[in-house]
């Protein structure tokens, strides 16, 4: 039986809940959050809930509900207080207080898709993989001593000596014996298993600067958090590339920056060979995530819409194309795409102009529930 302050506190946790569902979108476009992950929870700072409750005057100062008052009469500290709102201003500034809320990242993806209207993916018909899971559901007469099940042994036990007239409700000493022994067992079951691969794709030529990079990590985050909860596993991987393409880790891939010029098919074959090697498209959902400035050397166009239509998008559940606005960049590249975009319902456009256009693109990419 709960407990009525665990009812509050419950209560409470799901009042603030409510206001992060209500300002999800700032949250979604500021990344100040994203310093506080942890490995299943978020923290968010939300402003700070006040309680009503009463405020007391001093001690024996009448007015209402102390002595004598009149209808309609304000209740207040008194007759000295004028109430004009006069007094001089104070040499602090004020502040608002803040709480930290811990939000796990399934809650946080459920309120993604909530906000967002975000169907649930339709995993491909070929992408299941079989795994095996064991479950204690049955007794047998062996077994591994870490495995005896002390209850039932000690009732197999008691049961032979009632039935042996050697139980002494006097003095009730039980010791088991070697067939009194009983053990848990399992049977094992074939679950299916669906997994995606995300792939990240970068340009970290020149022309891509630190804000840009930090709206690519902030809509990396929410995409994660959704996929992650569509499957059982993700696996993560990414490339950056400026004239040259390679595979990194997530430090390297937000904080490098290349002066070279920018060759984006060269990221195109990276992923190829990632997917090709550890991936095989019957067995995976596969995401790809490319984000750039649109710049690209202009004889690689060709090169890009090739491997593009050959080799990825026919494997891939989305090929998503982020375009993020910067002030050194040509923006040409999205022209290309477009040339093929009604071809490919896969292939998924985006132009990212500023941390508030986050919100948009998230839901342009993931809206398809593919």
């Amino acid at each position: 039986m709960s407990r009525p302050i665990d009812r509050d506190l419950n209560r409470f946790k799901e009042i603030v809940r409510g206001k992060v569902r209500q300002q999800l979108r700032k949250y979604i476009t500021h990344g100040e959050m994203l310093g506080r992950q942890g490995r299943n929870v978020v923290s968010i700072p939300v402003p700070n809930i006040e309680i009503p409750h009463f405020r007391h005057g001093p001690k024996g100062s009448g007015g209402v509900g102390q002595g004598d008052g009149e209808n309609g009469q304000p209740i207040g500290k008194g007759e000295d207080d004028d109430g004009d709102g006069t007094g001089q201003a104070g040499s602090e500034p004020g502040s608002e207080h803040y709480r930290e809320v811990e939000v796990t990242l399934e809650e946080l993806a459920a309120m993604l898709g909530q906000e967002l209207e975000l169907p649930r993916v339709e995993p491909k018909g070929k992408n299941t993989i079989s795994s095996d899971k064991d479950k204690y559901n049955s007794i047998r007469r062996t077994g591994p001593e870490s495995l005896k099940h002390l209850k039932r042994t000690y009732k197999r036990a008691l049961k032979r000596l009632i039935a042996s007239d050697d139980y002494d409700p006097k003095d009730p000493v039980i010791v088991p014996t070697r067939e009194d022994r009983l053990y848990r067992s399992w049977s094992t079951t074939t679950q299916p298993q669906t997994n995606a691969a995300i792939i990240y794709m970068m340009d970290v030529s020149g022309s891509m600067t630190d804000e840009q990079k930090e709206i690519v990590r902030i809509e990396a985050f929410w995409i994660d958090t959704w996929l992650r909860s569509q499957y059982d596993g993700v696996d993560i991987r990414y490339i950056i590339h400026d004239a040259v393409a390679k595979e990194v880790d997530e430090e390297t891939f937000y904080h490098t920056r290349e002066s070279g010029g920018t060759r984006i098919s060269s990221a195109y074959k990276c992923a190829r060979d990632i997917l090709k090697k550890n991936f095989p498209f019957e067995e995976w959902n596969i995401y790809l995530f490319q984000f750039s400035d649109g710049d690209n050397w202009g004889e690689d166009n060709k090169a890009c819409l090739e491997m593009l239509t050959d080799d990825l998008l026919p494997n891939c559940n989305l090929f998503c194309y982020g375009q993020v606005e910067s002030p050194y960049g040509s923006g040409d590249f999205i022209r290309e795409l477009r040339r093929i975009g009604d071809s490919h319902e896969n292939l998924v456009l985006s132009e990212i102009d500023s941390k508030e256009a986050i919100y948009d693109s998230i839901k342009t990419f993931l809206g398809k529930g593919k």
